[in-house]
C-alpha cells in the first residue's frame, strides 16, 4: 500500500473510533440520569420502611424505678 492509502485508513478509524466514542457518551448520560431517579426512588422506598418500622414499634415507656420498702 502507498502512504496515501495509510493515512486515508487512519483518518478512517478515527472517524469509526470518534463516533463510537460519542455513542458510548450518549449512552453512559442515559445510565447516569436512569441512575439518579433509581437513588431518588430508592431513598423515598428506605423512607418508607422507616416510618413503618417506627409505627409498628410500640412505643416502650420506661418502668418506674423500684421503690425500697
Amino acid at each position: 500500500m502507498s502512504w496515501p492509502r495509510d493515512a486515508f485508513a487512519a483518518l478512517r478509524q478515527i472517524v469509526l473510533i470518534e463516533h463510537r466514542v460519542n455513542d458510548l457518551t450518549d449512552t453512559v448520560k442515559q445510565l447516569a440520569l436512569t441512575c439518579k431517579g433509581l437513588d431518588h426512588r430508592l431513598t423515598r422506598i428506605e423512607a418508607k420502611f422507616e416510618l413503618l418500622e417506627r409505627m409498628a414499634t410500640p412505643a416502650r415507656r420506661a418502668l418506674p424505678e423500684r421503690s425500697e420498702k
